[in-house]
């Protein structure tokens, strides 16, 4: 018996990867977030089996459930939005799956900003623009900001930022970053990236809380952030220079 954490991507159901798919297909009992994960993915769930959704359960709760299935002897995916790795709630779980020797597997997902970024056609590593994307987050009531990860500090960087779980707090990011990233500074607000629903929400640190406030966003939205977002005049990658050899390619 198994316990398969599985990121089932952004929400379009072809967005998961196969080897998710072909797991939920096969266990006899799916747990899943349903406030998250789209009722077509774990549709693939198996003839009668035990399809149960978490977003009402607490932890003990949910690790009560995978009790039962070990001691049938079932493989469960426990299924999650985007990758299990980013935001996902699973390290408290594995934990408590450590101590009662359940064992378990994960396998990744989609993220929701590599969804965001592809539907936007947009590269979020920029030659001379930016080459890093910082993954954060803001302080909620269910979750604090360790003080050393504020916005300003990441702002410093200019890298670009994929702000998750924060929409609420827009205007508190708007004032935090633009001392950083000027008030021209592209901005883009994603709100449930590859499902029917999708919409993107493009501005700037100077507009995107007006463009925002009457669109009834308020969450399940991604906040991207950086100059990546509308900078065309970057520097071509030097991998496929005609005078760049490598390992790869014969000097000429």
């Amino acid at each position: 018996m198994t316990v398969h954490f599985i990121g089932a991507g952004p929400g379009a159901p072809d967005l998961i990867t196969v080897r998710g798919l072909r797991l939920i297909q096969s266990c006899p009992v799916v747990l899943y977030a349903g406030s998250l994960v789209p009722k077509e993915v774990v549709a693939e769930a198996p003839a009668g089996a035990r399809v149960i959704d978490t977003a009402p359960l607490t932890l003990d709760q949910i690790i009560g459930e995978i009790v039962q299935a070990h001691e049938a002897g079932f493989d469960v995916a426990r299924v999650h939005s985007g990758d299990p790795s980013i935001y996902g709630a699973v390290a408290e779980q594995m934990r408590r799956l450590d101590t009662l020797s359940i064992p378990y597997q994960v396998v990744p997902g989609v993220p929701a900003f590599a969804a965001a970024a592809a539907a936007l056609k947009r590269e979020l590593t920029l030659p001379g623009v930016a080459q890093s994307v910082v993954l954060t987050r803001t302080s909620t009531n269910s979750s604090p900001m360790p003080n050393a990860e504020d916005l300003a500090t990441f702002g410093k960087s200019g890298a670009t930022l994929a702000i998750h779980l924060s929409v609420a707090n827009l205007a508190q990011v708007v004032k935090d970053l633009v001392p950083h990233y000027g008030k021209d500074c592209p901005v883009v607000v994603a709100y449930r990236v590859s499902w029917p629903d999708q919409t993107m929400i493009l501005g700037t640190l100077d507009d995107i809380e007006d463009k925002v406030g009457g669109s009834g966003i308020s969450r399940t939205a991604l906040i991207l952030v950086g100059r990546v977002l509308g900078d065309e005049d970057f520097t071509d990658s030097r991998l496929y220079a005609d005078d760049h050899n490598h390992v790869l390619r014969s000097k000429s």
